[in-house]
């Protein structure tokens, strides 16, 4: 079983498509047809049900992408590190993710690569867009503070984060001064990422406060419009350290104590594997890692 037929096999596993992993790969979809054909001849077994859109795969296919996956990723990394070292960087990186993190943390990493001639494209996206635009080979690489659920994607955790309930001074105040922590979080108006209030109930549950039942007054996800909401002195809510440290050493904010334990959130850096073929990707990749683990 050659190398370039295994490497097809897994794109084609990953993407659950011929034609997708034809592209991935820069082959036609004939290719991919024969390494696949080829792969069956040599296994006697099928790998792949044929459907309407796309394939699926075998139980045939589940064992050999567990045996393979990994060591081929970790094979291809190390090329395209290689291939970095020695090849023109040039060219356009695209990166998306939560817009308050890129604008925070990711964007103090890029000069380096703007340097080594590589235009940078950036992009808001929440982790359901994260996945999709990667896997469709839209962007590059991808930040994301939720577990990734799509077994094509890899990740590493970049970047840990406490996080804070805070409000401005004389809001944290009446919260603080009410008869129950419970009682003054319920009094005034919660500000969230979004609808389901992700860190505010990974907060609350950490704590044992339960639910507050309450619709926020306000999401975004962008938390730096939540953090300038908060310091005019509407609301609370909870964020990452990188985004109020500051204010709270500034007064502009003031903190909520946990009465338990802290909570925090792990922000990863996520690609395909695939991706990392173009040397500027791998570039990127490397830089970033680097530079957002050091702290």
């Amino acid at each position: 079983m050659s190398l370039p037929r295994l490497r097809t096999f897994v794109e084609v596993y990953r993407l659950r498509s011929l034609s997708s992993a034809a592209r991935s790969l820069n082959l036609t979809q004939s290719n991919v047809s024969q390494h696949i054909a080829g792969l069956e001849v040599a296994l006697g077994r099928s790998l792949f049900e044929r459907l309407a859109r796309g394939v699926r795969p075998t139980l045939a296919a589940d064992e050999l992408a567990a045996d393979l996956a990994d060591h081929l990723d970790r094979a291809e990394e190390a090329l395209a590190e290689a291939r970095a070292r020695s090849s023109e960087l040039t060219g356009a990186v695209r990166i998306l993710g939560h817009a308050d993190f890129i604008g925070e943390v990711v964007t103090q990493h890029l000069p380096a690569l703007v340097e080594a001639g590589i235009r940078i494209r950036l992009q808001p996206a929440n982790r359901d867009v994260v996945q999709q635009m990667l896997i469709e080979g839209n962007f590059d690489l991808g930040v994301s503070a939720y577990p990734i659920t799509d077994s094509r994607l890899r990740s590493e955790v970049i970047r840990e984060e406490a996080l804070r309930a805070v409000a401005a001074p004389a809001v944290a105040e009446r919260i603080l001064s009410a008869s129950g922590l419970n009682e003054g979080l319920r009094r005034e108006p919660v500000l969230s990422y979004s609808l389901d209030r992700p860190m505010v109930d990974t907060w609350l549950a950490g704590n044992n406060l339960g639910d507050l039942a309450a619709s926020p007054a306000v999401t975004c996800p962008d938390l730096r419009v939540l953090r300038n909401l908060l310091a005019a002195g509407t609301g609370w809510s909870i964020l990452p350290n990188y985004l109020c440290q500051r204010e709270i050493e500034q007064g502009a904010l003031a903190e909520i104590p946990a009465p338990n334990r802290g909570m925090s959130l792990s922000y990863s850096l996520v690609w395909l594997s695939t991706a990392l073929r173009h040397p500027r990707v791998a570039h990127a990749r490397q830089a970033l890692l680097r530079g957002m683990r050091k702290r």
